[in-house]
C-alpha cells in the first residue's frame, strides 16, 4: 500500500510536488539571498543551476548593471 504525501493548507488539501512553485516579491527574498551570498552559504550552491523566472524589465536592469560593473 502506497501512501501519498499531502499538505493541508487551509481548507483544501494540496498535493506536494517538487515542481510546484510559488510567487514571491523580490523584496521578500533579496535580503536573504544577499546574506547567503555574503556568508557563502553552501545551500545556495544546491540551487545555483536551477532555472528561475523573472520579469523582462528586471532582466534588462540586471544585464545593464552587469555591463556597468565590468566597465568600472
Amino acid at each position: 500500500m502506497h501512501h501519498r504525501l499531502k499538505m493541508f493548507l487551509g481548507e483544501a488539501p494540496v498535493e506536494a510536488t517538487p515542481a510546484a512553485g510559488i510567487t514571491v516579491s523580490l523584496r521578500e527574498i533579496s535580503d536573504i539571498l544577499a546574506e547567503a551570498v555574503t556568508a557563502r552559504r553552501t545551500w545556495l550552491q544546491d540551487f545555483a543551476d536551477d532555472p528561475i523566472q523573472i520579469p523582462n524589465d528586471l532582466y534588462d536592469v540586471l544585464v545593464a548593471y552587469r555591463r556597468l560593473r565590468k566597465s568600472a
